[in-house]
């Protein structure tokens, strides 16, 4: 099994440099998986470093650049990744995740359990039943999801005036983007360490809720 000091070396590509609780969250977490994963199907990556690269890496990363607070919005959450994970670095942040697997809701109330994670909360429903919801969410997260072309204008739904959509996504998947959801107004992308082709997109919400003009171009470079 990892150990701390191999851990952080993992992490070295991404810029990250945990705490010492950091470091004993993130090691609960993977231990965590990889047993859950013996017996479900929560990652068809089942090696314990490519875990740690290739989820917590490339969701944890994101401290470097964006400072997360209020509340934010994991959609299709899986195994946490990233919304359950960025837990690790933004501990402050409230954050719910969509799960429609009763499975897959268990482990991440496990691993909120057992990191100590507060102000998580696990629901069932499907992003399109959360809808008719008032937007409450400053932010909304979504990696390996696809149906973008329905994903994103819903997610947009789901956002306050200001808030922000990341996406986990390939060059390719985000050629589209800004035909998705006019009310977004996309940022320049943050290209993903140890990745040729993925990077973070932002989308930015109108601050007066109307749809938008004038967005700025989607270039991975």
């Amino acid at each position: 099994m990892l150990d701390a000091p191999h851990l952080q070396r993992l992490l070295e590509p991404f810029g990250l440099e945990l705490s010492p609780n950091q470091v004993s969250q993130t090691l609960a977490y993977v231990h965590l998986l990889i047993r859950w994963n013996e017996k479900i199907n929560l990652t068809a990556i089942r090696d314990p470093e490519e875990c740690v690269t290739r989820h917590f890496g490339e969701s944890l990363f994101l401290f470097r650049h964006i400072h997360l607070t209020g509340c934010l919005l994991d959609i299709g959450s899986g195994a946490g990744f990233p919304g359950l994970a960025l837990k690790i670095v933004f501990p402050d942040l409230s954050i719910t995740l969509l799960e429609p697997v009763a499975k897959k809701r268990a482990f991440l109330k496990e691993v909120a359990r057992v990191c100590e994670f507060t102000q998580v909360r696990v629901r069932p429903e499907r992003l399109v039943e959360l809808v008719p919801e008032s937007p409450t969410f400053e932010h909304a997260t979504m990696r390996a999801v696809g149906n973008l072309e329905v994903m994103v204008p819903l997610a947009t739904k789901c956002l306050k005036p200001g808030g922000s959509l990341l996406l986990w996504l390939t060059q390719d998947q985000a050629t589209a983007l800004p035909s998705y959801a006019k009310q977004l107004v996309w940022q320049a992308s943050i290209p993903i360490p140890l990745s040729r082709t993925s990077a973070v997109w932002t989308g930015l919400k109108s601050a007066s809720g109307v749809e938008s003009i004038g967005q700025i171009g989607v270039d991975a470079s």
